[in-house]
């Protein structure tokens, strides 16, 4: 690449120090791929990336003698070498504040602990009642029978901090109606903050909550419907024309409990801005799937807390056994083989993984191939592929036409839907989805052959950029309207006749902006997979590209994109292309488990 062309040759030079250079492009790079920071334990396969006209020297120690290389980043070097990890200072920082606001946190339970305890033993018979089976579970079921979502129940009762990591269907937002509901039970003017990264992921979130069959008393079933989710930025209140917010640690969030979903889609720099203005005396409770894609943005930081301990589940045994004798069948009981007693890792006792998919069930379908994905299990893999008779997922190694057009003909339920709020409901039953921008098999090709298709059968017409019933999503915030990056909207005409973008927000109202207004929107009938974090359809059509050996094409990337659907995935890409994307990992370097093992501040 030519110089002036590559980005990160150009910050490198700016810095004009040669022995910095090569080290300043490689740290560009790996931020623009996602990564917080260099590891220079990488640097032999690092180093390979570089332009002829960089070299590193092996075994080289010149990073402590750069003058622009500090230590610990209290100083105002422009680079931060700690850990043998190199680091814009910015990065360095906020790395740094999530870590020390997770301490926090931690050390804040001390005081709370006995109390705490107290309180579940008053609440005992309603916990109990609460988290009965509603039905015999099978002993002979190959499924992890333990009752992990009580586990995880007591855990988020218990501790200021709860991380609640499970796949689609495993029942994070279940398990937190009943956190609440104890935690209402207890405190009836309890002050919580649902939140999320997106609209959608927030409305979900309260949607289900508000529409909860559990068995609550009226009381605490009419707190739910008061909760009014929102996204990170509204929950936070940018300021606009600037990266900051009015809630921060000189203003936090007044609420008693704070609830993020989704936070796999985090980046560090919004990770570190939400930790700093929760104060460490709030329950925080983070939810998300530690199996899916990480942010767009530099950062995977809920995938590095869930990945920091050697094993998830542990307790000590007198949690355990804490924790077991409100769980009635002996089948559900937690294994014993999950006690220890000296693990000292900082996350010990806070982290619970809920295992058991009530969605996805059985020894096929979904969640069947979305876990022999995420695990690379060959052999299941080519199963499904060989035979290709399974009801919920099906695989298109020809990328048939037919296939494609009958997929994208079921957009015309929210076309013919007169009634908007309805019409934008049928729209998000369905979605075609990809892994990239361009090419054949990328973002703008299908949505121009899905519209070229919609109006052949002239269910659309496209007389100008927002013709009438053009589903949308933006590409940014706007926070004069209440919009935000990742919304999805439909064009329709008012009363007036005047087209216009309605969307509907979190808490459930139609509003309408003038389509002009919302410059940077796209077309929606397809969208990336990563776009779709946040999103569940009934049926998504997943469309993989021709190149086997993309390296965007990862077991995450291809894991988050089957399992947007609830009932029926179909895939289209070839054989190879699928198991090659299997064998790929993404790997983020950042210090989140080395620091949080090592007590490093």
């Amino acid at each position: 690449m030519h110089a002036l062309n590559d980005v990160h040759q150009q910050f490198a030079e700016y810095f004009g120090i040669p022995a910095l250079k090569p080290y300043a492009w490689l740290l560009s790079k790996k931020l623009s791929e996602g990564h917080i920071c260099l590891h220079l334990d990488q640097l032999p396969a690092s180093a390979a990336e570089l332009p002829p006209a960089y070299f590193i020297t092996p075994g080289s120690r010149q990073l402590e003698h750069i003058p622009l290389v500090g230590k610990d980043g209290n100083d105002q070097h422009p680079f931060v070498l700690f850990q043998n990890r190199l680091y814009l200072q910015r990065y360095f920082r906020y790395e740094t504040a999530f870590l020390d606001r997770i301490r926090q946190f931690l050390a804040s339970e001390t005081t709370t602990l006995p109390h705490r305890l107290q309180l579940l033993e008053q609440h005992r018979p309603f916990i109990t009642r609460l988290f009965a089976q509603a039905a015999p579970v099978a002993a002979d079921t190959q499924d992890d029978l333990a009752d992990w979502p009580l586990a995880a129940a007591i855990t988020g009762l218990l501790n200021n901090f709860t991380i609640i990591t499970g796949g689609p269907g495993t029942g994070k937002t279940t398990t937190v109606a009943k956190i609440l509901s104890i935690l209402y039970a207890t405190n009836p003017a309890l002050k919580v903050a649902l939140a999320a990264p997106t609209g959608k992921a927030a409305a979900r979130m309260a949607e289900s909550l508000r529409t909860t069959k559990l068995p609550l008393e009226a009381e605490i079933l009419e707190k739910f419907q008061t909760l009014q989710p929102a996204t990170l930025h509204r929950l936070l209140k940018p300021i606009p024309g600037t990266p900051y917010f009015r809630h921060n640690g000189q203003n936090p969030l007044n609420y008693d409990v704070v609830i993020v979903d989704e936070c796999s889609m985090i980046d560090v720099a919004l990770f570190a801005k939400l930790l700093d203005a929760i104060t460490p005396g709030t329950r925080l409770i983070m939810l998300g799937d530690k199996d899916q894609l990480a942010s767009v943005e530099a950062g995977s930081l809920f995938g590095d807390l869930c990945l920091a301990q050697n094993s998830l589940n542990g307790f000590t045994p007198e949690r355990l056994d804490l924790i077991n004798a409100f769980i009635a069948d002996p089948l559900t009981r937690l294994p014993q083989q999950q006690a220890t007693e000296n693990d000292s890792h900082p996350l010990f006792q806070h982290l619970v993984e809920l295992r058991r998919s009530h969605r996805f069930t059985g020894s096929g379908g979904i969640g069947s191939f979305s876990k022999a994905v995420i695990k690379n299990d060959t052999p299941v893999l080519e199963r499904f592929l060989q035979t290709n008779t399974d009801e919920q997922v099906h695989i298109d190694t020809a990328y048939d036409q037919q296939l494609f057009e009958q997929f994208i003909g079921g957009y015309t339920a929210f076309i013919a839907e007169k009634d908007i709020r309805t019409a934008l409901k049928k729209m998000n039953n369905l979605r075609v989805l990809c892994a990239i921008r361009e090419g054949d098999q990328g973002l703008k090709a299908l949505n121009m052959r899905i519209e070229k298709y919609l109006d052949s059968k002239r269910l659309i017409q496209q007389a100008h950029p927002f013709y009438e019933n053009r589903p949308i999503i933006l590409t940014r915030n706007y926070y004069e309207h209440g919009l935000f990056n990742g919304d999805t909207g439909l064009i329709r005409a008012n009363e007036q006749g005047i087209l216009m973008a309605w969307f509907e927000d979190s808490s459930g109202t139609l509003k309408s902006i003038m389509p002009g207004y919302l410059s940077e929107a796209e077309t929606v009938f397809a969208m990336t997979i990563h776009k779709s974090q946040g999103s569940e359809f009934d049926e998504v059509l997943v469309v993989l590209p021709a190149m086997a050996d993309s390296p965007l094409l990862t077991r995450e990337l291809l894991y988050t994109g089957v399992t947007r659907a609830k009932k029926k995935v179909y895939l289209q890409g070839a054989a190879d292309t699928i198991l090659l994307a299997t064998q790929r990992v993404v790997e983020r370097a950042s210090g989140i488990a080395t620091r949080f093992q090592s007590g490093a501040q």
